[in-house]
C-alpha cells in the first residue's frame, strides 16, 4: 500500500510541474485533464504525507525512550507515542479507503425516475413524497433540480416523475437509492384507520456525456404531439411535446415540460442517453463475478430497499438493517445518516474483497 501511495505522490508532484508548463497552460484540454487528475489524487496524497510525518515523529519519540528521562518526561513521551500510534492506525484505514477503485460516475449529475407501483392513488401520493424528499436533499446540498417529465394524478401525486439533479458528486450520494421504496400508513380516504402498504420505484441514472454514448440519428424516431395536462386535456395547441424512440433497443422517452419543442427534445435526449448508458452498464455488470457485487444490493429496481412506517415514525433500510426513528426528518430531505451508512457498508465490502 505504501509503495502505491508513494507512486501517487510522485505523480501528484509531476502534475504540479505540468500545470506550470506554458505548453499545458495554453492547451485547455490538457489543463482540464491534468487538473482533474491532480484533484482526484489530492485526498490520498494529503493523508499519505500526514502519515509519513506522523511516522517520523513516532520514530523520534520511541528513540527518546532510550534517553535518560525523568518520570514526568517519560510519561509525556509514552502518551505521545500512544497518540501518534492511534493516529497512524486511523490514517492507514483512511488510505485504504482512498485507494479503493473510484466509481467513474460519482461526480456526475443524476437523472432520477420515480414511479408509483402497487397501491393506486396512495402509491402516487408516496411517489410525490419521495420527489419532495430528494428535492429537499438536493436543495440542502445546493444542487439544482429540474423536472424533465411529470404525469400527475387527480389526488396530487405522480404516476411518474423524471427530473435531473445538477451538482458535483450528486451520483456518489444518491446511487444507492435505486429500488422499490415501501410506505406503510393510513390513507386519508381510509375511514376505518387501517394501515395500507404501497410502493414506488426509484431509478438513479448518471447523466451520460455525448462522448460516452454515440447516438445515430437514424436510429431515433422523433414524434411530435400536443402537450396534455391531467385527465388528458390539451394545455396548448402547438406541437411542442416530443417522443423519442430508440429503435435498436426499444427505449422510449417523452418530454412535454417545456413550451419549446427544441428544449423538450434536448431534455428527452439527456434521458435517452442516461437510459442507454445505464442499460450498457447493467449488461457489463451482469458479467462480473458474484463476489464483486455490492453489499448494499444489486441495484435492481424491483428490490425492496426501504420501508417508511408512518404510525411508528420510523424508516428502515433493509440492505444494511438500519432503522431511524425520524421519518418526518427523512422526508424533509435529511438523508445523510442513511447515505453515509450505505457508503460505509459498500467501502467495507470492497475492502473485504481486496486480493480476491
Amino acid at each position: 500500500m505504501l509503495e502505491r501511495l508513494q507512486s501517487l505522490e510522485d505523480r501528484y508532484n509531476k502534475l504540479n510541474e505540468l500545470l506550470s508548463d506554458p505548453e499545458v497552460i495554453s492547451d485547455p484540454n490538457k489543463l482540464r485533464d491534468y487538473s482533474k487528475e491532480q484533484s482526484d489524487l489530492e485526498d490520498a496524497v494529503v493523508a499519505y504525507r500526514e502519515y509519513k510525518n506522523n511516522q517520523t515523529e513516532l520514530t523520534d519519540a520511541k528513540e527518546m525512550l532510550a534517553d535518560d528521562l525523568d518520570a514526568d518526561m517519560m510519561e509525556m513521551v509514552k502518551a505521545e507515542i500512544d497518540e501518534l500510534t492511534k493516529r497512524n492506525e486511523q490514517l492507514e484505514e483512511t488510505m485504504k479507503v482512498l485507494l479503493l477503485p473510484k466509481d467513474p460516475n460519482d461526480e456526475k449529475n443524476v437523472i432520477m425516475e420515480i414511479r408509483a407501483a402497487a397501491g393506486g392513488d396512495e402509491a402516487a401520493l408516496f411517489a410525490g413524497d419521495l420527489y419532495r424528499m430528494y428535492s429537499r436533499f438536493a436543495e440542502a446540498n445546493r444542487w439544482k433540480t429540474e423536472v424533465i417529465e411529470a404525469h400527475t394524478t387527480g389526488v396530487g401525486g405522480f404516476k411518474e416523475i423524471i427530473f435531473m439533479i445538477n451538482g458535483k458528486g450528486a451520483f456518489s450520494r444518491l446511487k444507492f437509492e435505486n429500488g422499490a421504496h415501501r410506505v406503510q400508513r393510513v390513507p386519508e380516504t381510509e375511514a376505518s384507520g387501517r394501515v395500507h402498504t404501497s410502493t414506488a420505484t426509484v431509478a438513479v441514472l448518471p447523466e451520460a456525456e455525448d462522448v460516452e454514448i454515440e447516438l445515430n440519428e437514424a436510429d431515433i424516431r422523433v414524434d411530435r404531439f400536443a402537450s396534455s395536462g391531467p385527465g388528458g386535456q390539451s394545455v396548448n395547441t402547438t406541437m411542442s411535446a416530443v417522443r423519442l424512440t430508440h429503435e435498436p433497443t426499444g427505449i422510449v422517452v417523452s418530454c412535454q415540460d417545456e413550451k419549446s419543442q427544441i428544449k423538450n427534445k434536448e431534455k428527452a435526449m439527456k434521458v435517452l442517453r442516461a437510459r442507454l448508458y445505464d442499460k450498457y452498464q447493467q449488461e457489463a455488470q451482469a458479467e462480473y463475478d458474484e463476489s464483486r457485487k455490492s453489499a448494499v444490493g444489486t441495484g435492481d429496481r424491483s428490490e425492496r430497499i426501504r420501508t417508511y412506517n408512518f404510525p411508528q415514525n420510523r424508516v428502515t433500510d433493509h440492505r444494511i438493517g438500519l432503522t431511524i426513528q425520524k421519518l418526518d426528518q427523512i422526508l424533509a430531505g435529511k438523508l445523510d445518516e442513511f447515505i453515509d451508512a450505505l457508503l460505509m457498508d459498500d467501502q467495507t465490502k470492497q475492502l473485504e474483497h481486496i486480493g480476491d
